[in-house]
């Protein structure tokens, strides 16, 4: 497709004019081409021929800064290459968001038009106030990171470190999204999503992914895992325009890498999401027993289940006996499930 003025205007404003060739810039900032090379496609971007004239000064100053950072940090370039991957990933969806959010604007304000020009435009007005506010979120999220590293007791790559992994997944979404147009869509994913973040971040729990009706999270204690994963299914099931959640908790050591978790603990929540009941918790051997003292928590063991990968593992039930604020010897307070509108009175489907 050829390029609209509005956004060559946009791509000169955000990057530059286009006047170098890949070796220039390598040249220029000091880097092997093959190294240049690998960056650029780790960021996520289509390869471009030697000869192409779409480089700008832009990526010489960020080439010059790698390269400053690689002889003056001794850093890895392995590492830095990963790093990249992962910052191309993260930012390509923030990108897409953005550009989205402004075109569906666009199309509910002008549904007989499809002007790239406007659409670039509006991304431009607010490129600069949007850079501000990623620098400022990259800080806070770094300062959290350096926090969640510093209280675990495992150093170097992170591996070994003892967390709590939970997934919880919305039950019956497949069969319900076939139902639901386009908006409706977007708008259950959006509401799971709001409600996964409030009582996950509630707990001091970290949002791992979202992956369309499912969210994996991770937390250091396995208080805080229970209540996130109760106050999940409750939240969903008073909820009139979300089905019911199902949820997995293990506990063991995990790999840290680009962002995500990964390792058996991980493999087994994941697993046990799957097998739950809809609006249960269910929990892992070693994480029960760490449970079990808590008078606000109720366990019940389940028998031996052969798990495909894993073998046979022996799992609990999580309910609520009380809050942590509640007196242990006063009644159980009633579950706000009861108070709900019963479940089959819902309809998911279109009329």
């Amino acid at each position: 497709m050829t390029a609209s003025p509005a956004w060559r205007a946009l791509a000169q404003s955000l990057i530059g004019d286009p006047v170098l060739t890949g070796p220039e810039v390598a040249l220029q900032a000091g880097i092997d081409f093959p190294q240049a090379r690998r960056l650029w496609g780790a960021l996520g971007f289509p390869p471009v021929p030697d000869d192409a004239r779409v480089f700008t000064p832009s990526d010489v100053a960020v080439l010059r800064a790698i390269r400053a950072l690689l002889d003056e940090q001794t850093g890895d370039p392995a590492a830095l290459l990963q790093l990249t991957r992962v910052t191309g990933q993260s930012l390509a969806r923030v990108a897409e968001a953005h550009v989205a959010s402004r075109a569906d604007l666009f199309a509910l304000l002008h549904p007989d038009a499809a002007n790239v020009d406007v659409i670039a435009s509006r991304v431009g007005a607010l490129a600069p106030q949007l850079e501000s506010i990623f620098a400022y979120v990259w800080r806070r999220h770094l300062l959290a990171a350096v926090l969640r590293f510093a209280a675990t007791t495992g150093v170097g790559s992170g591996a070994d470190r003892p967390v709590v992994v939970g997934f919880a997944d919305l039950v019956g979404f497949t069969a319900i999204s076939q139902q639901l147009s386009e908006h409706e869509l977007a708008a259950m994913v959006d509401r799971f999503e709001t409600l996964a973040y409030e009582h996950i971040l509630a707990w001091g729990g970290r949002v791992v992914k979202m992956i369309g009706d499912e969210v994996m999270f991770s937390v250091e204690t396995a208080h805080a895992a229970a209540e996130i994963a109760l106050a999940l299914v409750d939240a969903y099931a008073e909820d009139g325009a979300l089905p019911d959640v199902r949820t997995g908790l293990a506990i063991g050591p995990t790999l840290s890498w680009e962002g995500d978790l990964f390792g058996p603990t991980v493999n087994l929540a994941s697993r046990l999401v799957n097998i739950a009941r809809p609006g249960t918790v269910l929990v892992a051997e070693d994480l029960g027993h760490a449970l079990r003292e808590a008078p606000w928590f109720t366990l019940r063991h389940l028998r031996p289940l052969p798990l495909k990968g894993i073998g046979s593992v022996r799992t609990w039930v999580l309910r609520r006996t009380t809050t942590p604020s509640d007196d242990p010897s006063e009644p159980p307070r009633q579950r706000r499930q009861d108070r709900r509108q019963p479940r089959k009175e819902r309809n998911h489907a279109r009329p």
